[in-house]
């Protein structure tokens, strides 16, 4: 296909800014619809920014390791062309408390092929570690970055063409392409099987310098992680349920700051500056679904990216804009077609 292209992206979050932001730099004519520009009503505000490509397929959709790889091997470069977004390449620190918790996160840790550490190697690398920490491995590619900063850059970079609209029904956008990037709310558009998947996460500050490294851990059998800014903000999280509500629970709350404090004992002296609670985008499989999903091809969805929104914005937008600029699928798509849900 050829000449500037009219492209409609509905959704203004992290997908659906990064593809919109790769569609331009590649000369096409876009309009982002957002109901909210400047709000902070998506997945992206509450997720803490861990760019994990390792651990997050071993256990759910093994097509996925691919792609998880091929986009945290952009994210230098992505980062870069983005200005100061906290990316973050001092890399992650796997560690688990009791024997239980390194029997349980051994699977994972082969499967990364890390070499296991002792809990006094662990401290050398991060001395606010708790000295019941018994193993745990050292991942030098999994970084992190601030999601929030990359929405605020993505929107500077498309100033002009995000349009204050919500979007109901497809039919009512006037463009040659509509990429369909709007989360949860995709399902509604398109009947895709895309569910909403309850997250709670808290932030909580104290003097810079506490932590260098991101923590993703298990204590006691309660997975936590621990994302670590420059400017003494700490990320916790890993809560996950089944629920569509955005009620802030004591249980949530309680089983996040427990964990956390056993790991790093040292953050019982920081201040809760936030508790969020946000939706991430799931399918039944929690892979993303990008492609298709007309025949004349001028409908594109890239949305259920589920806990790896962040991680593959990068890719995502690469491969959409080669799907929406030339009207042919780039392989890494092929396993994650709308058609694999019985879609069109």
């Amino acid at each position: 296909m050829s000449g500037r292209r009219t492209v409609a992206v509905v959704g203004g979050g992290i997908i659906g800014l990064a593809i919109a932001s790769e569609l331009v730099s590649r000369g096409a004519e876009v309009t982002v619809f957002d109901p909210d520009p400047g709000g902070s009503d998506g997945a992206w505000h509450v997720a803490a920014g861990m760019l994990a490509p390792g651990g997050e397929s071993a256990h759910e959709y093994p097509h996925l390791t691919r792609l998880l790889e091929a986009s945290n091997a952009l994210w230098p470069e992505f980062a870069a062309s983005l200005g100061d977004v906290g990316y973050d390449d001092a890399g992650t620190l796997g560690v688990a408390l009791t024997a239980d918790d390194v029997a349980d996160s051994m699977r994972e840790w082969r499967h990364q092929k890390l070499d296991p550490l002792t809990g006094s190697q662990l401290r050398d690398r991060e001395p606010a570690l708790s000295p019941r920490v018994r193993a745990g491995v050292f991942a030098p590619t999994e970084t992190q970055v601030d999601p929030r900063k990359v929405v605020a850059a993505l929107r500077a970079g498309l100033a002009g063409r995000i349009a204050a609209k919500r979007v109901d029904v497809l039919s009512d956008v006037d463009a040659d392409v509509t990429v369909v990037a709007a989360g949860c709310g995709t399902a509604a558009l398109t009947g895709l099987p895309i569910r909403p998947v309850k997250g709670q996460v808290l932030r909580l500050r104290g003097e810079p310098g506490l932590l260098r490294h991101v923590i993703h851990g298990s204590a006691d059998g309660r997975p936590v992680y621990l994302v670590p800014r420059a400017d003494g903000e700490v990320v916790v999280g890993a809560t996950q349920e089944e629920r569509t509500d955005r009620a802030i629970t004591v249980g949530g709350v309680h089983d996040l700051l427990r964990a956390a404090l056993d790991l790093v004992p040292g953050l019982a002296e920081h201040e809760i500056t936030e508790i969020t609670v946000g939706h991430r985008p799931g399918t039944p499989d929690n892979a993303p679904i990008l492609g298709h999903v007309d025949d004349i091809r001028r409908t594109v969805v890239a949305a259920g990216h589920h806990r790896n929104g962040v991680l593959l914005a990068p890719i995502t937008a690469r491969l959409v804009a080669d799907l929406v600029l030339t009207g042919s699928a780039p392989a890494l798509l092929d396993d994650f077609t709308p058609g694999r849900f019985g879609c069109a």
